[in-house]
């Protein structure tokens, strides 16, 4: 029998936790989490303040009885680790109380970074993480009518279309020119803003939000660079840190971006000691850097790596293309990076191919835009990256780039690929391979 240890009950410490007891039944796993509920899906909390869902429960996967007792953890709840003492190897939890392991995963997640704005402590601002309080939130919008959202990032924009949807006068202020701009290019997220703009939000883009203003505690306004905006609740989309205490105070080491640096078994360079989630850098395959991005994509499977191996298997996790794709308002957009914009930046050279194409046959009512840019690189003529916006199919699109770019396929083979034709949801032409033979021409022949 091993000791194992799991800090961190969010998706990769659940996951590491459930699949290191299923690998063998014999370990003894124990399973810490600093708040009141696991197995939730945060992602959907944008959603249940729309009324798109209907409440915080369905948000749930499980029910902590279903790890206590059919799986077999030690769930630990509302119960934070204070210390690790690697001689001893003990974590000592709030109160004082020891437990002993042979093998420890850390999946500590991240936390927001306050932002160095005045008034960001008063009443009705809020960071959106804890599904606790969350449904406090949830009650509260009831008796709100101006509300601000604070960076055009994945959450924020869930966030401005959910409110918008539940009939709220939604702001969105954000100091970049265009929306998601940390990792997608202006012309394929414009179709997402004006489709906000039609639900009736307000975009204040390349603005400082300056102040949160208050009256007896309570916001009632936030003062930008451009104008004072009345609002009695603001949600705050801020930059996210790696939680990393814990781990630097063991000799974990940190990388350039400040995550936990873990070799392709999970292995941090502390031995017995694994990471997995948001706390560890990630790196892109094309890029070569480590990427911060939708998180939740990837941290299932890493905990399950970290899982396995910690309780004596032998998993391998390879480099990430990280597909994403959501939805704004009512356009969906998303791709694989790298983008045109991140291309420049890292002075990586690309041709583009790119199609405006449909996503069923053009005479069937379901029909809607699909536009298509594809990045490949002009010596090998590989796809680089790829970005969507347009209907319904976003989502699988993106999967099928990232599988392609680790097949390493070519602007050739995509223009030739194979594709259904079927009206209801499938047009004659498939956008991605027209845009791959606009690349085509754009190479010239090989």
């Amino acid at each position: 029998m091993s000791r194992i240890v799991v800090v961190g009950a969010g998706a990769a410490g659940t996951s590491a936790a459930s699949t290191a007891k299923q690998f063998d039944r014999s370990h003894q796993v124990t399973l810490f989490g600093d708040l009141a509920s696991t197995a939730y899906s945060p992602c959907g909390i944008p959603y249940v303040f729309g009324r798109e869902i209907e409440s915080m429960d369905k948000l749930f996967l499980q029910k902590p009885e279903f790890y206590t007792q059919e799986i077999g953890l030690d769930l630990r709840l509302s119960t934070a680790v204070e210390s690790i003492d690697m001689a001893s190897r003990t974590v000592t939890q709030a109160g004082g109380e020891q437990v002993g392991f042979d093998k420890l995963i850390l999946c500590l997640g991240w936390s927001y970074v306050l932002p160095d704005i005045p008034g960001v402590d008063l009443e009705g601002v809020h960071f959106i993480k804890d599904i606790e309080r969350a449904r406090e939130i949830d009650r509260q919008l009831d008796s709100v009518e101006n509300v601000i959202v604070w960076k055009a990032r994945p959450v924020g924009l869930e966030l401005a279309t959910g409110l918008a949807h539940r009939g709220k006068k939604v702001t969105l202020i954000d100091d970049e020119p265009w929306l998601l701009g940390e990792f997608a290019d202006p012309d394929m997220v414009k179709p997402g803003q004006d489709s906000l703009e039609a639900l009736g939000v307000t975009f204040m883009l390349s603005t400082e939000l300056k102040e949160l203003r208050g009256r007896d505690g309570k916001l009632v306004s936030a003062v930008t660079d451009n104008g004072e905006v009345p609002c009695e609740m603001a949600f705050m989309a801020a930059d996210e840190k790696p939680n990393t205490a814990l781990a630097e105070s063991i000799g974990v080491r940190l990388g350039s971006a400040h995550g936990v640096v873990v070799d392709d078994m999970m292995r941090t360079n502390i031995p017995d000691v694994f990471a997995a989630g948001a706390l560890v850098e990630t790196m892109q395959a094309i890029a070569g850097v480590p990427v911060s991005l939708l998180p939740s994509t990837y941290s299932y499977p890493q905990g399950r790596i970290a899982g396995t191996n910690a309780a004596g298997g032998e998993m391998r996790t390879r480099a990430a293309y990280f597909p994403w794709a959501m939805e704004i308002g009512t356009i969906q957009v998303g791709g694989v990076l790298i983008t045109e914009t991140l291309a420049k930046a890292l002075g990586r050279p690309y041709v583009l191919g790119v199609a405006k194409g449909i996503t069923s046959a053009r005479y069937h009512p379901k029909v809607e835009p699909m536009n298509v840019k594809l990045l490949f690189d002009p010596k090998t003529r590989e796809l680089i990256g790829a970005s969507f916006a347009g209907g319904d199919g976003v989502k699988e699109r993106s999967d099928f780039m990232a599988f392609a770019m680790r097949k390493h396929a070519t602007a050739d083979e995509l223009a030739n690929m194979e594709n259904v034709y079927s009206p209801p949801i499938g047009a004659l032409n498939e956008p991605i391979s027209t845009a791959a033979k606009d690349a085509v021409k754009r190479l010239g022949a090989k």
